[in-house]
């Protein structure tokens, strides 16, 4: 059995709907009726190194970095596929350079997402046609 399922249905258009455990989360292409999937990609990688940070610091003995707030940006291909992505970090906690780079070096190797953002990494795709 996987240890995560989810399913996106489209009735038309370019909008879907995800249902991720109890929770709906709407995706649209066109940016119309929800954000689009690269937009989704950047906030859910951010969404995970937030706390991936917390814990890298916590693993530093620096257990109270107070708010943290990551300004997230990503550059698009000609084709609009995701060429860079950048996070400029923002941490209340008064670290100096070090401190603050020894923990992002933490929540590199933490962060899920990172760890899924590389290199053939892709869905396997069945396809099943006359489904409906």
């Amino acid at each position: 059995m996987s240890d995560i399922q989810t399913t996106t249905v489209s009735e038309e258009g370019y909008a879907s709907t995800s249902q991720v455990g109890d929770f709906e989360l709407a995706i649209d292409a066109t940016d119309e009726t929800g954000p689009n999937p690269n937009a989704t990609l950047v906030a859910t990688y951010a969404s995970c190194f937030l706390p991936a940070f917390r814990v890298g610091g916590q693993q530093r003995d620096h257990d109270d970095l107070g708010k943290l707030q990551i300004d997230a940006t990503a550059d698009l291909d000609d084709d609009d596929d995701l060429e860079s992505i950048s996070f400029a970090l923002h941490v209340e906690a008064d670290l100096d350079d070090e401190e603050l780079a020894e923990i992002v070096d933490r929540a590199e190797d933490i962060c899920h997402v990172h760890a899924a953002l590389r290199e053939g990494l892709h869905a396997d795709v069945d396809v099943y046609g006359d489904a409906f």
